[in-house]
């Protein structure tokens, strides 16, 4: 017999809690209830089992790992090894994959094959060239000219398929890495060739018989996770950029009060912006709105949930419904038309709740259809006939709702867009645009140090609190926290993406942020954006004053309620990066087991990134803050320096 939901044990965001009772009522099921009603396996919990051959499954105890070994004599080390390398690749093949989609559609965008979309940002484009040593300029008759975009963008595409198809040699964006930590990576061997090789590797390596030590295996999935955050994703975030417009601070408006009863709402839920970026256009069409309207709307209402919507929200300003979580919640609202999805982080229980409520639930790409839902391919060289056809189905079920709608008033206006761009132009603005201000004052105090707060939201925890009360906790010892994905929509709806967020701050930080006008907690995009807190962490590095490599920055890393494969990807490239990192909810691992060791110690003498768990967001934190103030006592900035008026030399000399 399942176990009743306590209701209000499940999320501190309103909007849900209402949905979720709307939801009983209803008769229907989230996955709030089947996370109720069904524990998670004990054996699995903690990485104990293996199943990578059919002589098992195999199940260690992770009471007492050592007591028996695997059918092949694998020991507990063995299979925890190999499970979490398994962990890294299908995160990492997720965003890669995604990456290399985007440079595939930039390809044909350069070569004219697709029209409906073009290079708006060409400034981002000469960018990450100059980045990875292209040329922007040409010498014509003894003058200096810029080079022809379309010439710059086929070399670039060029360059950067060698992320993914190169078997030797280093990836493009390793020339953004501080050269001290790439001095360490090389000497580590864990620089990625590419991304292709190391996921094929990878995978050959924790077959039956093939790698047996742990330490080996590690060496491989940091390669593997390197792939992907300097790799894959980064080049998914810098092609969307200069496809799209690299985001600027912008506001926009989060939560379920953005629905509208008395109009069409269409939702599209995923990873790709291509889709999302073509229904903007359709739901502006002044066809569709008159098609709207002579059924009895008043407009067409676009929102967008988690990641996709994540990347208009940065550089649109359109409307976030909510994260992960409340994927099934926005459908108990009844005012949803239709919803389309792409990739990544969509629920199969979408489709039945869809049914029950007379929803539209749309599947638009190839790599991801899902029983129950009407499948609509989004063909790139054509993308309105989806779009479209996803609209004309949300105004037939506008005209024909049977089922009783009722929205959550509440909604919270937010700002996002900030892009490592804004951030250098926000601190020292359009001819002197620099990392320095921020350097100085985490040397002199103000603020503490930075964190990157990401990942997903994780029903086994209570829905949005660990995110809200973590970020909490640092802002107000004066850590500039920023975040990406369904982590930065938690914050949002709680109201701390505001500059008037900044009373909740300790004195320093909220000293820099008044002058700013930034706020303390900075939407930097979706989770394959935490790229970008990598560029931001290599260029602090860059700008000096704080060490030599990203380990020796005052910098720490969270994912308080993850649960996908992808958060492990993203952690690992972190803490290979030199950036240690706190996970909640739970951790893949035995407790007592060399391989445990290893991550939670090892790894930190290699590198000077390590990871660590918290389940409670209190502790969680401190751990975070500790390990700022560890560093920058290593910098030997701890104390907090007097306040000096420049003269005229010092400015010399800076």
């Amino acid at each position: 017999m399942a176990k009743e939901l306590n209701i209000q044990e499940a999320s501190i965001c309103e909007t849900t809690l209402q949905m979720l009772e709307k939801a009983k009522k209803d008769g229907v099921q989230t996955c709030f209830d089947r996370a109720n009603d069904m524990s998670a396996c004990p054996i699995g919990d903690k990485s104990a089992c293996c199943k990578n051959c059919s002589m098992g499954p195999c199940r260690l105890s992770p009471k007492d790992p050592y007591a028996k070994k695997g059918v092949c004599g694998a020991t507990i080390d063995t299979i925890q090894a190999r499970n979490f390398a398994r962990m890294v690749v299908s995160g990492a093949a997720a965003h890669t994959d995604h990456g290399m989609a985007m440079l595939d559609l930039f390809k044909e965008v350069v070569h004219g094959k697709i029209t409906d979309y073009t290079i708006k940002d060409v400034d981002k484009l000469k960018y990450v060239c100059s980045e990875i040593d292209i040329p922007t300029t040409v010498e014509v008759d003894g003058e200096v000219k810029d080079r022809d975009v379309k010439e710059m963008a086929l070399e670039l595409a060029e360059e950067l398929e060698r992320t993914y198809t190169q078997v030797e040699g280093e990836i493009p964006f390793m020339k953004r890495v501080p050269e001290k930590t790439l001095e360490d990576w090389r000497e580590l061997g864990i620089v990625p060739r590419g991304a292709m090789r190391e996921l094929m590797e990878m995978m050959h390596r924790t077959h039956i018989g093939v790698d047996q030590h742990y330490e080996n295996i590690a060496q491989q999935f940091q390669r593997t996770a390197l792939s992907d955050g300097w790799g894959g994703s980064m080049v998914a975030t810098e092609l969307s950029d200069i496809l799209y417009g690299t985001p600027k601070a912008i506001h926009a408006m989060t939560d379920m009060g953005c629905l509208d009863e008395e109009s069409v709402n269409v939702i599209i839920h995923g990873h790709e912006p291509n889709l999302f970026e073509s229904m903007i256009d359709a739901c502006n069409d002044p066809k569709n709105i008159e098609k709207a309207k002579a059924a009895g709307a008043k407009g067409i209402v676009l929102g967008g949930m988690c990641c996709s919507g994540a990347e208009v929200m940065m550089r649109h300003g359109i409307p976030h419904i909510g994260n992960f979580l409340s994927a099934e919640p926005v459908i108990v609202t009844g005012a949803v038309d239709a919803m389309g999805v792409d990739i990544q982080c969509i629920m199969q229980g979408l489709a039945p709740l869809a049914e029950c409520y007379g929803t539209r639930f749309v599947t638009t790409n190839t790599r991801a259809h899902i029983e129950g839902a009407v499948h609509v391919q989004l063909e790139e060289d054509n993308p309105r006939e989806c779009v479209d056809t996803i609209v004309d189905m949300a105004i037939e079920r506008f005209k024909n709702r049977t089922k009783p709608v009722e929205i959550p008033k509440h909604k919270q206006i937010s700002i996002s867009g900030i892009s490592h761009e804004y951030i250098n132009y926000v601190l020292g603005g359009t001819y002197r645009s620099s990392y320095v201000p921020l350097n100085e004052n985490i040397i002199n105090g103000r603020i503490r140090g930075l964190a990157g707060v990401v990942g997903c939201t994780n029903p086994r925890v209570k829905h949005d609190w660990v995110h809200v009360e973590v970020v909490k906790e640092l802002i107000k010892n004066n850590v500039l926290v920023l975040q990406t994905g369904c982590s930065a929509i938690s914050l949002a709806k709680a109201g701390l993406m505001v500059p008037e967020a900044a009373k909740f701050c300790g004195d320093g930080l909220a000293e820099v942020c008044e002058t700013t006008g930034l706020p303390p907690v900075l939407n930097v995009g979706s989770c394959v954006d935490n790229s970008r807190i990598l560029i931001a962490a290599a260029e602090v590095v860059k700008t000096g004053g704080l060490g030599d490599r990203i380990s020796d920055v005052p910098v720490a890393g969270s994912a308080p309620e993850w649960m996908s494969e992808k958060a492990i990807s993203i952690g690992q490239y972190f803490v290979s990066s030199g950036v240690y990192t706190v996970f909640g909810a739970t951790f893949p691992v035995t407790d007592n087991t060399k391989f445990k060791d290893l991550l939670f110690n090892g790894l930190e003498e290699q590198h000077g990134g390590m990871w660590d768990f918290a389940k409670d967001p209190y502790e969680h934190a401190q751990k975070m803050i500790d390990h700022i103030d560890k560093k920058r006592e290593a910098l030997g900035i701890q104390e907090k320096k007097e306040r000096k008026l420049f003269d005229m030399a010092d400015r010399r000399e800076l």
